[in-house]
């Protein structure tokens, strides 16, 4: 028995991912929580009003994307 091979056949269409059709957050939001990274691994970034350092890495990024909602950019909203 001769075992049959199939060929796909191209249909024209292009296959573009999800990311590149729509982005969940911005560019200029991930500066933004790029930026209290670096402020928290300096010991520079401090949490609301008491004031105190910020330790964890979840709650820089959580400082980043709340600024980037302020300014403005391209987030999706809380959840909660």
């Amino acid at each position: 028995m001769a075992s049959s091979t199939s060929k796909k056949k191209p249909t024209g269409k292009k296959s573009t991912s999800r990311s590149k059709l729509s982005r969940k957050y911005s560019p200029a939001a991930g500066k933004s929580v790029e930026r209290e990274m670096r402020a928290m691994k300096q010991g520079k970034l401090k949490s609301g009003r008491s004031g105190k350092k910020v330790t964890s890495r979840k709650q820089a990024i959580a400082i980043g994307l709340s600024e980037a909602r302020r300014a403005g950019y391209k987030v999706p909203p809380e959840k909660g």
